[in-house]
Formats: C-alpha cells, sequence, structure tokens
C-alpha cells in the first residue's frame, strides 16, 4: 500500500446537496414563484394587452437567471448578492470604524458579532477561569474547547475506525438534546519563520552531545527556516439554555446550565485531546489576532484588559470577495460540492498544510433530529422520484445523474433507518495576509490547497466575506444554527 492508497473501510460517503423539484431546472420556490408572475401577466393583460410587451420579456429574464447557474448557485441568487453588496457599499454600511460614540452598543464587534459579549465565569470542575460568548439577541451561549489533536496518518486502520465511531457517537449525542443548537471546529495554522524552532531547539540541545549530532541538528534548522507552524484547534458548541424544561432565571445560572451541557459531550476516543476549556483571555487572543495577525505571539498579560469589543478590528472593509482589517486582509472561501463519489478520511490534509499565509478552516454542524432528519429525507426522496419522473415524460428517459441521487437518497433514508443522523455541515476556508499586494499570491495557494483534495469544489463567500471570517473565530456566531 503506497502512502496515497486508504483502505476501504476508511473511506466516507453519503454526502448529498439538498434539492428542491422545480421544473426546467428550478427550484420548488422559484417554479411557484414563475407560475404566479405568469398569471399576473395574464391578469393584467385582460385589461392591457400591450403590457404583454414589457412584462413578458422582464420575466423570462428573471426565470432564465433563476433557472442558469454561477458558482454552484442560481444566477439570480448570484446577481442579487452583487446588487445587495453594491447597495450597502454606496451607503457605507460595508464599512466599520470602532468610534466613541455617545451609545451603548457604539462599540461592539461589527457585523454578525455584535451582539455578542464575553463572560468570564468559573468553572467549578477544573477549577479554572472560563470564557463564555452569550448573544444578546437569541440567548444563546458558546464555550469554546483549546484541542490537541493527534497524528492519524501513521495510526493503525483499527485506531481511525474507531476515532470515525466516537465522532458519530459525538453527533449523535448531539441530536438528541435540544439544548444543542449547533457545533463547529476550527483549525488554524499560523506560518512561523523559522526563530520559533531554533529557539526551542537551542533550548534543548545537551551540551554534552556529540559534535557530529549537534552538526546534524544545527545544519537541519539552518536549511528549514520556513517549515514551521503554529496550529491552534478548537471546538465551539453552542447552546440554548433557555431551552431546558425548566428554564434558569438567572444569568449565573444560565451560564451553569451551559457549562453543564458542554462538559458533557465526550471527545474521547475522537483523535484529539482536550486541552482545556478556553478562558477569557485565550478568546480576546484568538479574536484579536484574527483581525490583528501581528499580536497572535503577544504574551497574556497584553490581553487581560481589553474590552471585548477591543478585540475585533479598528477599522474594516467588507468587499464583494476580500476582507480588509487592521493591516490585513483576507480571503473567505465557502464549500460549493462535495466529491460524488467515496473520498479518504484524510481527504483535507492539503488544506490543513501549513503555507505561506495564515489559515483558518472550519466545519460548522447542525445535527438534526431524528424527526427532523427523516421528515427531510423523505422530502429528498420525493423530489428525487418527481425530477426523475418529470424528465421521463419529457424525453422518454430520466438522466443517469437524476437516477444515482434518487439512489442516493434512499440510500440515506435506509441508513437513518438503521440508527444513524442526518448532519447540515459545511466547510469554510480563511486566508489572511499582511498586505493587499500578496492577495493574487494566497488566492493560488487557496486554489491549489483545494484542488490538491481532488474533489471538493469551492468557491468565494461574495459579499459575505466578513461574515464567514467571523464564522471561523470564537464569536458565537454559527451560520447553521438558526
Amino acid at each position: 500500500m503506497t502512502t496515497h492508497d486508504v483502505p476501504g473501510s476508511l473511506m466516507v460517503d453519503g454526502f448529498r446537496v439538498r434539492r428542491s423539484f422545480g421544473y426546467g431546472g428550478l427550484s420548488r420556490n422559484a417554479t411557484m414563484f414563475a407560475a404566479v408572475a405568469l398569471l399576473v401577466d395574464g391578469f393584467v393583460a385582460t385589461s392591457m394587452p400591450i403590457s404583454l410587451l414589457v412584462t413578458l420579456p422582464l420575466t423570462a429574464v428573471v426565470i432564465g437567471l433563476a433557472a442558469a447557474r454561477r458558482h454552484g448557485m442560481s444566477a439570480l441568487a448570484y446577481y442579487w448578492a452583487r446588487f445587495a453588496w453594491r447597495r450597502a457599499s454606496r451607503a457605507e454600511a460595508t464599512n466599520y470604524r470602532r468610534l466613541l460614540l455617545p451609545h451603548p452598543y457604539a462599540l461592539d464587534l461589527p457585523g454578525v458579532g455584535a451582539s455578542s459579549t464575553l463572560i468570564k465565569a468559573y468553572d467549578p470542575s477544573s477549577g479554572r477561569s472560563v470564557g463564555v460568548v452569550h448573544d444578546r439577541t437569541s440567548g444563546h451561549m458558546t464555550v469554546t474547547t483549546l484541542l490537541s489533536p493527534g497524528g492519524s496518518l501513521m495510526a493503525p486502520t483499527s485506531t481511525v475506525q474507531g476515532n470515525l465511531r466516537s465522532w458519530s457517537s459525538l453527533l449523535d449525542s448531539m441530536s438528541t438534546d435540544e439544548q444543542i443548537k449547533g457545533a463547529s471546529v476550527t483549525i488554524q495554522i499560523t506560518p512561523g519563520a523559522g526563530e520559533a524552532l531554533g529557539d526551542d531547539v537551542a533550548a534543548r540541545m545537551d551540551p554534552g552531545a556529540p559534535a557530529l549530532a549537534k552538526q546534524v541538528i544545527s545544519e537541519l534548522v539552518r536549511t528549514t527556516p520556513h517549515a514551521t507552524a503554529s496550529v491552534a484547534p478548537w471546538m465551539s458548541v453552542t447552546v440554548d439554555p433557555l431551552a431546558a424544561s425548566d428554564p434558569p432565571e438567572t444569568l449565573a445560572d444560565q451560564v451553569a446550565e451551559t457549562l453543564r451541557l458542554v462538559d458533557g459531550l465526550d471527545l474521547s476516543g475522537t483523535g484529539t485531546d482536550i486541552e482545556r476549556r478556553a478562558t477569557d483571555i485565550d478568546l480576546r487572543r484568538l479574536v484579536r489576532s484574527a483581525y490583528d495577525p501581528s499580536v497572535f505571539n503577544a504574551r497574556d498579560a497584553e490581553f487581560e484588559d481589553l474590552e471585548w469589543a477591543e478585540c475585533g478590528p479598528q477599522a474594516a472593509d467588507d468587499y464583494l470577495e476580500e476582507y480588509a482589517h487592521d493591516g490585513a486582509v483576507s480571503l473567505s472561501w465557502v464549500l460549493r460540492e462535495m466529491p460524488r463519489r467515496s473520498i479518504p478520511y484524510s481527504v483535507l490534509l492539503p488544506l490543513l498544510a501549513p503555507g505561506r499565509y495564515q489559515r483558518r478552516i472550519t466545519l460548522a454542524y447542525r445535527v438534526l433530529d431524528p424527526e427532523e432528519g427523516e421528515a427531510v429525507l423523505e422530502r429528498e426522496i420525493s423530489h428525487a422520484e418527481n425530477a426523475a419522473r418529470a424528465t421521463t415524460e419529457f424525453k422518454g428517459r430520466a438522466k443517469w445523474s437524476q437516477r444515482v441521487d434518487l439512489k442516493k437518497a434512499q440510500q440515506a433514508a435506509a441508513q437513518m433507518s438503521g440508527g444513524r443522523q442526518v448532519v447540515d455541515w459545511t466547510l469554510m476556508v480563511t486566508g489572511t495576509a499582511r498586505r493587499a499586494a500578496d492577495l493574487p499570491a494566497m488566492r493560488q495557494e487557496l486554489e491549489r490547497a483545494v484542488k490538491a483534495t481532488k474533489g471538493i469544489r469551492m468557491r468565494p463567500a461574495f459579499a459575505a466575506q466578513a461574515a464567514v471570517f467571523a464564522a471561523g473565530i470564537p464569536v458565537g456566531y454559527n451560520p447553521l444554527v438558526k
């Protein structure tokens, strides 16, 4: 077995995009809109027939845009996003400047993090302080756990299988608890210039070691100056403490309920080790260093006195395909489509490999409860059957892609009846460079990493760069949580 071969037992599949049934390549909602628009055109034409010269071409253009595809989405949605962004840009709603204004929330974090606030709590189980991000609008609370993942590429097949089963059990436990709304796992890779490696080797070198050993180690440090990287993984769990049968009334009780629920999630056996619950200082560091990468290696003392709003940017500009913030610029991409074949468990390895620029890879999860999952799969099977039937009536036979899609939907339903869970999930990648001039090189590096996965398709987060950027840092925002 070569280094690229993966046993069949470590291949995963079952990925499927939700599809609604419509005619002519339209979704269900677009089909209903088209029918209503045509009815309105006909109703208006009964009293003013000449209006059809305007209404019919306009309706045809809208329906054509809804049926066409751009970057994996309907062309109508794509151009609407561009239009909405341009409108917001003219109103200067895409620009953020932190100013001291006479308003109680003038210094909040920008965008989707504006409703969040940081609470410093005491965890009696560990005897340490814990940082809890509270969403003042929804009442949700998010607890972040710092992780220390172990490598699995050299692990035995049975060990990796056990890790996958443990992770599946963890997701299963999340689906049966209505208070747990979602979770996300983020891995941040910050490239180093080699100084950290040299300092660490110098501190560990034994003065009495043989001269040849010292020479080999020194040569290794000298010839690999850019091979170091700081890896910071964490998992954020979003909880609704008010969804309990006996909702806690005070904020302190809500925090206690949140910590109890998060402590009940068992990560043992998933291939990662829990380093500790993130403290308020840890959260300030992660958020502040995301907006300003130059402070990533600063001492803890520099973050102790920061207010939560001060962890955000001093200034930020949300462009259509990039996000500028505090002397840095970021590109965020989102998942477009997973491969339609089985993929190895290590498929994300090219994205996790260190590069020239800081990178964050975020997997966001929302596990559907059994009843919702069953209803979703029943709708998907019905939509797939209707699409295949409509194509058969029009062309004489269904497309092979439609037959395969129907088979996948039926297979997912059979797997769920056997005890598996339905999970809504997405993949987000954010790269950050120190200079705007590095944007082309960073975009090319991301493109190469995505292509190296051999099947995963991603696209820029058009008109949503700031939101996807925030989804990768612990500010309590999960795009899949309603």
